[in-house]
This record gives C-alpha cells, structure tokens and sequence, in this order.
C-alpha cells in the first residue's frame, strides 16, 4: 500500500450507494475536469452509483519543457513505443488500486467498481484492470493508448480475462492518433477480452454521441 491515498473528487447519488466508477483524468487536468459529466450521463435514479475521480500527482513532465503538472506519469518522448514512463505508470496503478481498496474497505466489493480513464488516466484504467487480481465491474478507456501492450499476454491476470471493456477514440484526435488506440483494442481484442470499440468524429475529447454510449455501457455493467 502506498502511504498516501489519493485526494479526489466525488459525485455520489442521493440514495446509498452499490456501485462505483473511479474515472482518471488526462494530462495536466484534475479529478474536477470530469465531474461534471456525471448528470450528463442521465444514469436512472434505480443506479446508486458513486464516482471517484482522483487527481494525479503533481510531477513535471518531460515533453513540457519540464514543466510541473497533474501527470499520472512523465511523458519524456513522443515516440509512441515509448510515451508511457513505466515507472511512474507503475507507482500510480498502485495509488489508485489503493483506491479500489478503500472502496472495498466501505462495503463495495471489486465487481462492483468500474475503472475508466481518459488518454494518460485511460492508460492507467487499462495497466491496472488487466492486471488486477480481483474480478472489476468493467474498463473503460478512452482516447487512450496501452503502456507496454507486449508485455500484457504474460502479465494479465486470469481474475479479468472475461471483464468488459470499452475503447472509445476520436477520429481526429491530434494528441493520442486513432491508430493508438486501435492497436491497444487490438491487442485485447487478440488475446481474447470481450472488448468493444468505438469510434466518434470528434478530436481528443468526448462528444454527446460518446457519453450517450457510455452511460449505455455503465447500465449495462452496473445497472
């Protein structure tokens, strides 16, 4: 367990709730980027959903001149292979797979926690869910790519091999390609996860068609 865990931010429905969704913030933004997504979703007030969106650390990156930011982890290249530091995507897997267990610390067990990301938190969400060794709700990674995609067939742990996932990319995205993000589909795709794909004409961000999606997946997962 790492010695401190990670502050967020938290939307919680009005009735006790059954669920939760940890959701990670891209680059340079916060766990306050996203919140305001939640009443976007339209979840049916059946669902007592909570959500958990963390902030990164604070660390500076190497691709901004060095300059301090909310990172999960430095990006020193933009060389695709090699975009992901491993150490600091390590090190934060481990910070939010201590979330997951203060959430089950509260009452809700790991298949009912959902872990989704977007772009640097959707690399996150994909590194740990794969690798998590108790059964999760569901992944979702969006506009995102896979941090050592060679290494998952021998790193994968059994507990996930059957958990949805869902990939969800920009067709202009200018910051994670398209092709990025269908490799890393691919890739589950290959060694056998029931993953789904989809695609927006959109550029590196979410658009209503997407988020319509999403809350689509999430009742289905949670519902």
């Amino acid at each position: 367990m790492t010695e401190q865990i990670l502050p967020y931010v938290e939307v919680n429905p009005t009735k006790p709730h059954n669920a939760v969704v940890i959701w990670m913030h891209g680059l340079g933004d916060s766990g306050n980027g996203f919140a305001p997504i939640v009443p976007e979703l339209k979840l049916p007030s059946s669902m007592a959903v909570r959500f958990v969106f963390p902030h990164a650390p604070v660390r500076p990156v190497t691709i901004n001149n060095g300059m301090p930011m909310r990172a999960w982890y430095d990006i020193k290249t933009m060389d695709f292979n090699n975009r992901a530091d491993v150490d600091g995507v390590l090190d934060s897997a481990d910070k939010v797979a201590d979330l997951i267990e203060a959430e089950k610390a509260k009452g809700i067990p790991a298949d009912r926690i959902v872990l989704a990301g977007f772009s640097q938190g959707g690399v996150i969400a994909l590194h740990l869910g794969t690798r998590y060794p108790e059964k999760l709700a569901g992944i979702m990674a969006l506009s995102t790519y896979m941090c050592e995609p060679e290494k998952l067939a021998s790193q994968a742990h059994d507990a996930n091999k059957n958990t949805e996932i869902l990939c969800a990319h920009g067709q202009q995205d200018e910051v994670v390609p398209l092709f990025l993000g269908h490799s890393a589909f691919k890739v589950l795709e290959d060694i056998g996860y029931p993953v789904k794909w989809k695609e927006y004409p959109m550029q590196h961000n979410v658009c209503v068609q997407e988020i319509r999606d999403i809350s689509e997946w999430l009742q289905e997962r949670l519902g």
